[in-house]
């Protein structure tokens, strides 16, 4: 297909937030398990995955994103918790959860996801679960170790954070790992 790039609805993260990530990702990485690391500067908080779209449908994807928005004042979110995807017996994916105001945050990627499907992108067939993925696990791993992580960082919380914008980020992926461009943002300021 010409022209298409990759891309993804996205909450940025504070650089406060990102410092606490990195930390927990080191120390994560002591306990030597073979985890494929997200780059900190590359963790956000994904609301919807659009995959290979045209060029040319950025700019009713930058409205579908305004549209959704206007509702919407900043959220509060902490990022709180651990845990892997699919489960604990064949992890894949390993993650910091997302606490606050998750009902909102559900509310916003909902109207968001009803938006885009007017505009002809399917909806999400899964349920939202905010999260932050730290790393991709490929091969076999330790599950005792792996049981050791999670059970470290299962009460952990960051500090408070107010989402107040989403971005559309172009992803492209290369050898070093994906690098993401902001194509387009729309801030939440409903009064």
């Amino acid at each position: 297909m010409p022209n298409t790039i990759r891309t993804f609805i996205a909450i940025e993260l504070p650089e406060k937030i990102i410092y606490t990530i990195r930390n927990v990702q080191e120390k994560i990485k002591s306990y030597g398990l073979k985890i494929r690391w997200v780059r900190t500067e590359n963790i956000h908080l994904t609301l919807k995955f659009l995959g290979n779209i045209k060029e040319t449908d950025t700019e009713k994807i930058a409205r579908a994103i305004s549209e959704s928005v206007k509702d919407y004042q900043p959220i509060l979110l902490a990022v709180k918790g651990i845990g892997v995807f699919p489960g604990i017996k064949r992890p894949r994916v390993i993650w910091l959860g997302i606490s606050k105001q998750l009902d909102l945050l559900t509310g916003l990627q909902k109207t968001l996801d009803e938006k885009l499907e007017i505009m002809g992108f399917p909806k999400e067939k899964r349920p939202f679960k905010g999260h932050l993925t730290l790393g991709r696990i490929k091969d076999k791993i330790d599950p005792k170790r792996l049981h050791d992580v999670l059970k470290e960082f299962t009460k952990f919380e960051s500090e408070h954070f107010f989402a107040d914008r989403i971005i559309l980020y172009k992803s492209e992926l290369k050898p070093k790992g994906a690098v993401y461009t902001k194509l387009t943002e729309a801030y939440l300021t409903a009064s």
